[in-house]
């Protein structure tokens, strides 16, 4: 095998390995839900992004016109998290989900509900 041809294998294992190495990611957007006091929810869009690494759950959101907030949970054997997320202001929201195959979902509740099934990307 020339030598050439042998970096090229090598570099395309590298790569492959480095592929299936990346941590699960998720995504969701859409419009929140009112709660109790707030007739405003459903014009407010949101797109939530997590990340999971080992039993680690890191997500970012960011609601349209507002700053980047994020969270950070541990979930367990059943692939369930819980945590809150502060969002400015001395408010925070409850950060529940789950993350498995076939069944991944966020809700984000505060001043307003966020949430539903996640997409991986």
């Amino acid at each position: 095998m020339s030598k050439v041809a042998y970096l090229g294998a090598i570099a395309g294992i590298l790569v492959a390995g480095a592929a299936t190495a990346q941590s699960p990611s998720y995504t969701w957007s859409g419009y929140g839900t009112n709660v109790p006091g707030s007739s405003k929810c459903p014009t407010y869009k949101m797109t939530i992004n997590v990340t999971v690494e080992g039993n680690s759950v890191k997500g970012r959101f960011v609601q349209e016109g507002r700053p980047e907030r994020h969270f950070e949970a541990a979930k367990d054997a059943s692939g369930l998290f819980k945590t809150k997320a502060e969002v400015g202001g001395g408010g925070s929201m409850d950060v529940s989900g789950s993350v498995k195959d076939g069944d991944s979902k966020i809700l984000l509740d505060g001043y307003c509900k966020f949430g539903g099934p996640l997409t991986k990307k």
